[in-house]
């Protein structure tokens, strides 16, 4: 009889949980693990080029999945490697599991020079997740898994690690009956306090131009959230909730939220009371808390550390947001009187608003627009962080569904490609398209060869200003214009693609963006775009960096010299 180890436990449990796709790199402190998933045949495993890539294209497959993603690593440097990915997919809020080897039990943290061996991994794991855990025993093994995958799963949710030791990899354990009727123990959507939805509806009941703020945290309650906007709630959205409400609704400002918007900012000024469902209202978008919100700002989050953290909130829920918002929409209906003239007004914002931000795009003011008409409806939009997504990338592309758009939250240059790779391995039937800058891609431009091997339909646009155009902008509005390791030497890209064996086409003509891009998508499997920003033309800073008086002088002088 075939003996029954840890390393199959791992295996079974990943399938029992329904896991189909798992990410990451073999070596020798997870053989075993991965020797079982092999022999077992019943998931994917998508051999990423490095950890750090292994571990974004996990958080991309959760994203865009809906599920838990999976990142298999090796001991010590295999796992600092996943670190920058573990990283973001704890600033994105995303349940990946982080199954990691360990050196063998006896020499743990002796520091005694075994291969791998980083005494104090467990706590450089912890820090960068929500939690981690080593398992101490092969009887302890299937106990920490189902804990481990629960606290991923259980909002807020984020990165969980588990160490697995590799002579307990191999150790022989009976397998647990339980597997065969195994239901992680995620607790059910916590409700809210019954008095403080009545005081919650008590205070909207009196708002003539109500709005909701929808954060990653409220991607789930789409259907409650319609149920308020059809009583009148104009919206917007953070940028990782995107999609909660489809972005061509009439009453949704989208993710241009006031951040770069002079006019939707000055709208605010009007709302008499904002909903903020799921969303910690972050620095990063909010100016460093500079945007001024409307002063009646109800705040409910599932987490109640948010209670305050940024924003001071006239009234805090602390429950599930597709309860609150259901349980307001219950309480409101029959008792709103919004402003007869509030509906025009928001459209007439939102125009005009889309309008003027275009305008300060320059040659780039309708890429937007020709992307969108590119990417299919259903489509998913991945983006690093580039001047382009941090221009009209993250603001005014729209998106439709609360699965279609990943960026890297942490603000962080490089996941793009790998994030795209494992949400297009999500997206099932659907296409996905990922806006990377040249100095992005050049982090992770080795999983090019990931995304050749597993055949995605991927459309990869890079970007390409030769250099970080971001770090330009700043550098011009900060150290007076002294531009300073911001230029790349990089490869030819088109050839990069042919050796990949990818695909690949070339834009140097802004009107020819969309043609291109749908060009590429209109052919199964992976390709490359690269867009000549130089041919194009620079890209205007964008806010904060945009309003520097000095900009278009220092401009004409380099064209100068």
């Amino acid at each position: 009889m075939t003996p029954y180890t840890v390393g199959d436990l791992v295996a079974e449990f990943l399938s029992r949980i329904g896991v189909t796709t798992a990410f990451g790199i073999v070596s020798v402190h997870n053989i075993p693990m991965l020797d079982a998933l092999a022999r077992r045949n019943a998931l994917r495993f998508v051999m990423a080029r490095g950890e750090m890539g292994g571990a974004h294209m996990a958080d991309g497959y959760a994203r865009v999945s809906g599920g838990l993603g999976v990142i298999f690593s090796s001991t010590g440097p295999g796992a600092a490697n996943a670190v920058p990915g573990l990283v973001e997919a704890r600033f994105a809020g995303s349940p990946v599991l982080h199954i990691t080897g360990q050196t063998a039990t006896r020499f743990i943290d002796r520091d005694t020079g075994t291969v791998h061996d980083v005494p104090g991994q467990t706590a450089m794991l912890a820090a960068v997740g929500k939690a981690a855990h080593r398992v101490r025993s092969a009887a302890e093994a299937y106990g920490v898994l189902v804990r481990a995958a629960t606290e991923a799963l259980t909002p807020p949710m984020g990165p969980v690690s588990v160490e697995i030791p590799i002579d307990l990899q191999r150790a022989e354990i009976a397998r647990p009956a339980s597997l065969d009727t195994l239901v992680l123990p995620v607790p059910p959507p916590l409700p809210p306090s019954e008095a403080a939805l009545d005081e919650a509806a008590e205070i909207l009941s009196r708002a003539t131009r109500p709005m909701l703020w929808l954060g990653n945290g409220a991607k789930r309650a789409g259907d409650a959230v319609a149920q308020l906007m059809a009583l009148g709630f104009g919206a917007v959205s953070s940028w990782n909730g995107r999609g909660t409400v489809a972005e061509d609704h009439p009453m949704s400002f989208g993710a241009l939220h006031g951040n770069g918007s002079p006019r939707i900012q000055d709208f605010y000024a009007g709302v008499d009371a904002m909903l903020v469902l799921g969303s910690r209202l972050r620095g990063h978008e909010t100016g460093d808390f500079s945007l001024k919100l409307p002063a009646t700002l109800i705040q409910a989050d599932v987490d109640p550390a948010a209670e305050g953290r940024t924003y001071a909130s006239s009234l805090f829920l602390h429950g599930d947001t597709g309860l609150v918002a259901e349980g307001l929409a219950k309480r409101l209906a029959g008792r709103m009187a919004v402003a007869p003239a509030f509906a025009a007004e928001f459209a007439e914002t939102k125009r005009r608003a889309g309008e003027e931000y275009r305008a300060t795009l320059g040659p780039y003011a309708d890429f937007a627009d020709q992307m969108r008409a590119a990417l299919p409806r259903d489509g998913v939009w991945v983006r690093d962080i580039t001047i382009n997504n941090s221009s009209w990338g993250n603001r005014i592309m729209p998106l439709y569904g609360p699965h279609d758009g990943v960026h890297p939250v942490g603000a962080a240059i490089g996941p793009g490609l790998p994030l795209a790779i494992g949400a297009a391995l999500a997206a099932t039937g659907r296409k996905t398209v990922a806006m990377v800058g040249d100095g992005g891609f050049a982090l992770n431009q080795t999983e090019l060869w990931t995304a050749a091997q597993e055949n995605p339909d991927l459309c990869i646009v890079v970007m390409n200003d030769r250099g970080y155009g971001v770090i330009r902008h700043i550098q011009d509005a900060v150290v007076d214009g002294r531009r300073f390791a911001d230029q790349l030497v990089g490869p030819d890209l088109q050839k990069l693609a042919a050796l990949a064996g990818i695909r690949a086409y070339r834009v140097d003509a802004g009107e020819d963006f969309g043609a291109t891009v749908a060009r590429a998508l209109a052919t199964p499997g992976p390709s490359l775009v690269e867009v000549d920003m130089i041919a194009i033309g620079e890209h205007p800073p964008y806010a904060p960096y945009s309003n520097m008086g000095k900009h278009a002088e220092r401009a004409a002088q380099r064209k100068t010299r």
